[in-house]
């Protein structure tokens, strides 16, 4: 062998070894890559035709408490319990058969640049309350994930979220859409959103009705080391960065509450709309009583008004639920008691005074047939607040009174 061809042998074993080298730092192994049960979080990788994805089963067994919520007990509500909150739209479906959603995302302002990340779905069964949730690792795992979120909904007959309405059902659909895929929401029989009715019914009450601050008020559940939800996107996009999943269990844990107690809320809310009779707090009683007047039996909504003065009420609210009697005993035609009620918001220092006084003035001039009351109640009411009506009422009534005197 001459000189040249050692030297062209040389070479190619030098190069041997820098490509051995190269694949050896650059082109491990797909399958040795650090998986997320490795990295501090639990669950399952779970492939379907669109790909793979990840998923974690957590159970709440049946025998455990979510603060003064027996889980047990969410099996054995009644199959009609849905249908007066949401007007008769929900059918009569046995608990297993609703589905508890909740999504944590990577923006809050939704629009089609936001993902859902993570989706938690919540169930009743036999042996206590199930969350499964689904969790792409990356935006390339999106399609799987939709997939098989489709599939564990088609059972479902009733879907409950809490502000899922506005947010975490249209945001999912315009997922599905961009996807090429079909949202499965169509196909089950009524969403109930919560949220609207944990308003009616404790807006009067509560200073906040968002879910966690509910779950505190209400079931008695305080949360340990929770993440705020403002926070949630960020650690997500610190995942992607890092792949270091143990900042995000913290993430699956709140979602995972924010179900669980969706649940428990939902052993609470819909009851009251149901019969109102179980209400013991007055502001309770008073918003109840609004939705009641909403759809439409003035009586009842009445009665329960009334109920809200007698269990007791803050001041503001008070003066303006006694308001509320006296428009709807004017309505019901109990002229005498709704005279009664204004009397009583006129005669005090409150919001309703000057409205009082003047119901009080309409009365003694078409009812009573009284200009010099009428006028007597008119001016009180200027006393308190100038006001053009006032001032033309006042004017009208002058002359009135001087029309009669002078036709004596």
């Amino acid at each position: 062998m001459n000189d040249l061809q050692e030297q062209l042998e040389a070479l190619r074993e030098r190069v041997a070894r820098v490509n051995q080298r190269f694949v050896e730092k650059y082109e491990e192994p797909a399958a040795s890559a650090p998986q997320p049960h490795e990295q501090g979080l639990s669950g399952t990788l779970v492939e379907t035709e669109h790909g793979v994805h990840w998923e974690i089963e957590t159970l709440y067994p049946s025998h455990r408490r979510h603060g003064s919520a027996d889980v047990g007990a969410l099996a054995e509500l009644p199959h009609d319990l849905l249908e007066a909150i949401s007007e008769g739209a929900a059918p009569s479906a046995p608990p297993g058969e609703w589905a508890f959603l909740d999504t944590e995302t990577t923006g809050l302002a939704g629009g089609t640049g936001t993902c859902a990340f993570l989706v938690g779905v919540g169930r009743i069964t036999p042996e206590g309350f199930r969350v499964r949730q689904f969790f792409m690792r990356d935006y390339v795992e999106e399609a799987s994930l939709l997939a098989a979120l489709a599939e564990h909904l088609a059972p479902f007959r009733v879907l409950i979220t809490y502000n899922g309405r506005t947010f975490d059902q249209p945001l999912l659909e315009t997922r599905y859409r961009l996807n090429r895929s079909r949202p499965p929401f169509a196909k089950m029989d009524h969403h109930v959103d919560l949220l609207y009715g944990a308003r009616r019914l404790w807006k009067l009450r509560y200073e906040s009705c968002r879910l966690v601050d509910l779950e505190t008020q209400v079931l008695g559940y305080e949360r340990v080391g929770d993440v705020p939800g403002s926070l949630i996107p960020y650690l997500y996009f610190e995942y992607l960065r890092t792949r270091q999943g143990g900042r995000l269990q913290p993430v699956f844990e709140h979602n995972a509450l924010d179900i669980l107690s969706l649940a428990c809320l939902t052993g609470i809310v819909p009851p009251a709309f149901k019969d109102s009779g179980g209400l013991r707090h007055g502001a309770e009683m008073a918003g109840m009583a609004r939705w009641v007047l909403k759809t439409g039996d003035p009586a009842e909504a009445r009665a329960l008004f009334a109920r809200a003065v007698d269990a007791g009420l803050p001041d503001e609210l008070l003066f303006r639920t006694l308001w509320e009697i006296a428009s709807l005993d004017r309505k019901l035609g109990a002229e005498n008691q709704a005279v009664a009620g204004w009397t009583e918001l006129a005669t005090a220092r409150n919001p309703y005074r000057v409205k009082a006084l003047e119901e009080l003035a309409k009365q003694a001039e078409h009812r009573a047939k009284d200009l010099g009351r009428a006028l007597e109640w008119t001016c009180a009411a200027l006393a308190l607040g100038d006001a053009p009506e006032l001032r033309h009422r006042e004017q009208r009534l002058r002359q009135k009174l001087l029309g009669k005197s002078s036709s004596v």
